[in-house]
């Protein structure tokens, strides 16, 4: 019974006329809003406690009602009220004014609930997007600064409108249509806005209410801008909001109006000048290795780099990282019309606006800190445009096999001769950095480093071997009598480059599949002689760890270079043509330059050396595989190789283990000190000993990384 009681009595509320009703409701609760501002007499009371959030909220309910009563695509006498009598337009003046306190908050609550909840469309219409960007224009204002929460909804809602239909990204920026180019209608065909210039009754006479200007917007105050001001939030919720909203309206698909995003609005300029002033945050006391050390970091977990182990400076290095990463990912989420712009504008003003000039400067504590903020940038890049540009701007662009003294790109020289600068600090600064630049995709590194170089192979020999006119070495006195040539390690199986007859130097490469790669391993596991290894004393993992990092590495480079279309074979000798006498390059000549002092050089910087030489061995490119990793070539008169290099070091080692009184012992002392095994007290010849050790380690990490590679295939 009861139920069919409630049946006809809904039955007979919707049977009844609701037009009337509603739009009597919806006018009294407007005339509730303004009538306040006549009659109100305490300024100070919040709008909160006023009836005017209620009223707003009864308004917002009947215009969603209505539709839902309304033929779909029609507007109810309700929303056509809310149009012709700019009640958006007066609630925008009201919301500016801050009058009552907290009405700002209330209005923009309301315009994101009407954006959001009516589904009929309104932001076309000039009564409509004029408030909107009246509102946007108060983002940020002293006046609204406990709106955050509100503004970053406001301009939620407004993202997801322009992203349904980019064609709207043009009335919340300047009011002008994207496509055509004319200004958007003023008025809709029906005569909704008709007479509305008027304000509503009561609202005219507002009292204590300052009047806004009907002007259109400034272009530098609109949706751009809110949207940046609020990626800035000290609140941390606000500041993801709004960054992901941003992310969501960089990645408009249609090209128009993506053209319109970077031509109508200052987007990339705010959000490179964002980065520079973060970057100049940083404070100059800060310690490059805490630089170096700190992790990256992701714009999504906010203030988690602050968190344990804080240093001075961290704060504001983990904010600098933190929007670098977020323009990262803009520029791999955004349209490429905008990804370009942006891209452009983060070289103009913040490579070679900021970064160029401190890193060519003199002061070693500048370039030190420098070295360290750009190591820390490359680690942090991953969008292919931006990457793209950065490559380009440390080595340039230059493709061509180098020659000796050329200097086409002075910033790339001066990085390169930094990595052998007299200070040992900027020296591993410099080598870290070319390390990191080693491990970013993008086949330019590798190919300016040192591909160029080896394209055309001449590093070997051509026709027969030259034979030796210097006839044999004199020995030197002092070497107590210590004939290399003379010594049958020093003889056997080593490539005839000046060091001896090879006795088991086969007619070719070993790695090109006339010799097996169990040879190639094994050279450079015997490179080191027994009496100087010590690692077989120790209780270590043994040479399985070496090879399964050597694994991990190589397939890393191996996934980076897929797509470069790297040659899987050495190219045919009869096709190589060097254009003159065989140069390693800038890059390799201070790598090899610096293996050769690896007796006398500390363990950090000898340890950061055969990193970046292991790097460039576990590149699968044929040439480069060749080079570092084969040690039977026949190298051309005048030419080194790295398995030449190491066989000079091992020839100084044993002249000089030779003049060292119980050096054995000495050699497991430090080598034990290194592991921590035993305090560190005072060894002679320390840098000797810890060279020692680096270089047995070395030789087994290419000889793993020669295993896992294996030979490459084809022809020599």
């Amino acid at each position: 019974m009861l139920s069919r009681l409630g049946a006809l009595l809904q039955q007979a509320v919707e049977t009844r006329e609701p037009s009337v009703d509603l739009l009597e409701a919806f006018t009294e609760h407007w005339k509730g809003i303004t009538g306040y501002y006549l009659e109100a007499t305490d300024e100070s009371i919040p709008a909160r406690q006023t009836d005017i959030p209620w009223r707003l909220k009864q308004m917002l309910d009947i215009l969603v009602y209505e539709e839902k009563q309304c033929p779909a695509g029609e507007a109810g006498p309700c929303l056509e009220y809310l149009l012709q009598h700019k009640v958006l337009e007066t609630l925008s003046t009201l919301g500016k004014a801050e009058y009552p306190p907290g009405m700002r908050q209330q209005v923009l609550l309301f315009f994101s609930q009407v954006l959001g909840q009516v589904q009929h469309p309104l932001l076309h219409y000039l009564n409509v997007h004029r408030p909107v960007q009246k509102l946007l224009q108060l983002s940020g204002d002293r006046l609204g600064c406990g709106t955050e929460k509100e503004e970053v909804q406001f301009a939620a809602v407004l993202c997801a409108k322009i992203k349904q239909d980019p064609a709207l990204l043009a009335y919340i920026l300047e009011g002008k249509s994207v496509l055509s180019g004319s200004r958007a209608q003023e008025l809709p065909a029906s005569p909704v806005e008709e007479g509305a210039e008027e304000h509503p009754p009561g609202t005219a006479a507002a009292a204590g209410c300052p009047a806004a200007e009907a002007s259109p917007p400034r272009r530098d105050s609109n949706l751009v801008t809110s949207l940046v001001g609020l990626c800035k939030s000290k609140k941390s919720r606000v500041a993801l909001k709004a960054r992901e909203n941003l992310l969501l309206l960089v990645g408009l698909a249609q090209e128009a109006a993506a053209a319109w995003l970077v031509r109508s609005s200052a987007l990339c300029q705010l959000l490179t000048e964002h980065l520079c002033d973060l970057y100049s945050a940083v404070p100059a006391c800060t310690d490059p290795a805490d630089v170096l050390a700190l992790e990256r970091v992701s714009w999504r977990s906010q203030g988690d780099a602050a968190g344990d182990g804080v240093f001075p400076g961290k704060e504001s290095l983990a904010a600098f990282f933190s929007w670098l990463d977020y323009l990262d990912e803009l520029v791999m989420g955004a349209h490429p019309v905008v990804a370009d712009a942006i891209t452009e504008a983060v070289e103009d003003k913040f490579f070679q606006g900021i970064l160029r000039p401190q890193l060519l400067q003199m002061s070693e504590l500048a370039v030190l800190s420098a070295t360290a903020m750009l190591t820390g940038t490359v680690r942090q890049i991953r969008a292919p445009p931006l990457l793209h540009r950065l490559v380009l701007f440390l080595l340039g662009p230059d493709r061509h096999p180098e020659t000796p003294g050329d200097t086409p790109h002075p910033l790339r020289t001066q990085l390169i001769d930094r990595c052998d600068h007299l200070s040992d600090e900027i020296s591993l600064a410099s080598l870290r950095l070319f390390e990191e630049l080693l491990q970013k995709p993008h086949e330019h590194v590798a190919h300016s480093l040192v591909l160029r170089n080896l394209e055309a192979r001449g590093y070997l020999q051509r026709g027969p071997p030259v034979p030796d006119e210097r006839g044999p070495l004199e020995p030197d006195p002092d070497e107590d009598g210590l004939d290399l040539e003379e010594d049958p390690y020093f003889t056997d199986g080593f490539p005839d480059a000046g060091f001896g007859t090879a006795k088991k130097s086969p007619p070719g490469s070993a790695l090109s599949g006339k010799g097996q790669v169990s040879e190639v391993v094994s050279s450079f596991l015997c490179l080191v002689p027994e009496e100087a290894k010590t690692s077989s004393c120790m209780e270590e993992g043994g040479y399985d760890t070496y090879v399964h990092d050597a694994l991990g590495m190589v397939q890393a480079c191996r996934a980076s270079a897929a797509p470069w279309g790297w040659p899987s074979a050495p190219q045919p000798l009869d096709a190589c043509h060097p254009e003159a006498t065989f140069y390693e390059g800038h890059f390799l000549r201070v790598l090899f330059d610096r293996m050769t002092r690896i007796l006398d050089q500390p363990y950090s910087l000898n340890l950061q050396v055969t990193s970046v030489l292991s790097r460039l061995a576990a590149f699968p490119h044929p040439h480069l595989h060749e080079y570092l990793l084969d040690p039977y070539l026949n190298l051309a008169p005048g030419c080194r190789s790295l398995f030449s290099v190491l066989v000079r070091v091992i020839g100084d080692l044993m002249q000089r283990l030779q003049r060292v009184p119980h050096f054995r012992a000495k050699l497991l002392l430090v080598r034990r000190q290194l592991m921590g095994l035993v305090p560190g007290e005072q060894v002679d010849h320390t840098l000797l000993f810890k060279g020692v050790v680096v270089l047995e380690e070395f030789c087994k990490e290419l000889a793993a990384i020669a295993l896992v590679k294996g030979p490459p295939e084809g022809p020599p």
